[in-house]
């Protein structure tokens, strides 16, 4: 059984999240404060961490940033839970690194059906290493370089890049994206795509001529003639 972190300050709304994992098949342990789920991840790592804004202590986007900075941590499935409701604070949470975000209110059944895509998912693949022209991807090391020289990206702009090079050749919509990437199924959601193809684009230098915009469609990663 999937072992989860619930990290929720208000005592309501982290047993009904608790009790729904629990009717899931899930083990579930509850944290009303950052510095108690601190404490138990250092004991032991969980499968999947829902996370909540709004904390006493410490707010989730600041939680997400240390675990995805955290070697340990870093590549722990992590689901934010929120009462934000804008545009911006949902590419906020992403962009610091978080898997999916769930809006308050919402549905049992939605939180079960994201919970349990998000584990399934977490455990396919096998770290590899993705070329395409100058790019290399490097999965297990969580890598990307142009030519050989390193380029930092967030951790949506590494899962944003690594699709289109698993996919490479293949033109994939917006909404696939954000379904892939974010485990989004939004309506009107995918300027989400395009502001994070922006700046991927900005920080690959040369390599981003190799992310072809294919018009009222998507993207797609494509070597240069003669390249891999």
């Amino acid at each position: 059984m999937a072992l989860i972190y619930v990290v929720e300050d208000d005592a309501d709304i982290r047993e009904i999240e608790t009790i729904a994992l629990k009717n899931g098949d899930y083990r579930v342990k509850g944290f009303g404060s950052a510095a108690e789920f601190y404490g138990q991840l250092e004991e032991t790592l969980p499968d999947l961490v829902l996370l909540d804004i709004m904390l006493p202590d410490e707010d989730g986007y600041e939680i997400v940033k240390k675990l995805r900075g955290n070697r340990r941590t870093q590549k722990l499935p992590i689901i934010m839970v929120t009462a934000k409701t804008s545009e911006i604070d949902m590419v906020k949470g992403l962009d610091d690194g978080a898997d999916d975000y769930i809006r308050k209110p919402f549905s049992i059944l939605e939180l079960q059906s994201r919970v349990k895509a998000l584990i399934r998912r977490s455990k396919e693949e096998e770290p590899e290493k993705y070329v395409a022209g100058c790019l290399e991807l490097d999965d297990s090391r969580h890598t990307v370089t142009v030519d050989g020289n390193p380029v930092e990206l967030t951790f949506k702009e590494f899962e944003l890049l690594k699709y289109l090079m698993i996919n490479k050749g293949i033109v994939l919509s917006r909404e696939k994206i954000l379904r892939h990437v974010w485990d989004m199924y939004y309506e009107g959601e995918t300027r989400t795509v395009d502001m994070h193809i922006k700046t991927l684009r900005r920080k690959l230098g040369k390599g981003s001529d190799l992310i072809k915009t294919v018009r009222n469609v998507g993207y797609v990663i494509q070597a240069e003639e003669g390249g891999r």
